[in-house]
């Protein structure tokens, strides 16, 4: 697809960053990334039911877009302040590939988030594989916009050297507009135990939630430890206690 050639052809994607079907090609990735956004949100939110489903699906999206909305307005204004002589549209085309990539490799994600929810229904396990999901991802999407950028920096000499540095940077605060966002839209996957609640008003934040999710998950297994040798005890109790009866009926 049209919309994937900056993953295999750098030089043929910049070339078409300057021709007038760019602003074609911004709104196809934007259409592809809510797509994909919206897929993986659906699969997320079903493991409560149908509309959280829906709702998540949404959220997912969203996220994708108001984070981008949010964050890009200043890496272009400070890339500009640097001396980038890369268009407004170029920089839109390189950021949208990056979350483009993203929004794909958690789309590929989906067999596996629904091997989980099939075999299995651990709400905690589960909130930390779709951290790990979107970790995962967010890194490979911003890997991708910094080869980008240091491809227009070293080939086409269009974009300043620490403007690369600077990326880096942004890309902290990127993802703790991300993650605070994400907190605000929440719940994405919804506690079976819970009813259906569009947003949640629970105090704390996402660190302590991840926190609290992995202490949940080690308690609960830990508790299948000690029921597992309850039950091998007791086990080994019975089997003793009958073959003391039988050897008594059979004296």
């Amino acid at each position: 697809m049209e919309v994937f050639k900056v993953f295999q052809d750098k030089e043929a994607f910049f070339n078409q960053t300057d021709n007038k079907q760019s602003g074609k090609l911004i709104f196809k990735q934007i259409l592809v990334i809510c797509l994909f956004g919206l897929l993986y949100g659906i699969v997320m939110g079903s493991y409560h039911s149908f509309l959280q489903a829906i709702v998540s699906g949404l959220k997912v999206m969203i996220l994708f877009i108001t984070t981008l909305i949010i964050c890009f307005p200043s890496f272009y204004i400070i890339q500009q302040v640097l001396g980038s002589k890369m268009s407004f549209r170029q920089m839109a085309l390189i950021i949208l590939s990056g979350f483009l990539l993203a929004s794909a490799i958690t789309l590929s994600f989906i067999p596996i988030i629904i091997f989980f929810l099939v075999t299995g229904n651990n709400y905690h396990f589960l909130q930390l594989l779709h951290v790990a999901v979107f970790i995962f991802a967010g890194i490979f999407g911003m890997k991708l916009i910094i080869d980008a950028l240091k491809y227009a920096c070293e080939k086409k000499n269009i974009y300043p050297k620490t403007g690369v540095t600077i990326f880096k940077v942004w890309i902290i605060i990127l993802a703790f507009v991300g993650i605070q966002l994400s907190w605000n839209l929440r719940p994405f996957l919804g506690d079976r135990n819970e009813d259906f609640k569009l947003f949640r008003k629970y105090e704390g934040n996402f660190y302590t939630a991840i926190v609290y999710s992995f202490e949940q998950l080690l308690s609960k297994q830990e508790e299948e430890g000690s029921r597992d040798i309850n039950y091998d005890l007791d086990t080994d109790k019975n089997e003793k206690t009958d073959s003391l009866e039988f050897m008594f009926l059979t004296e």
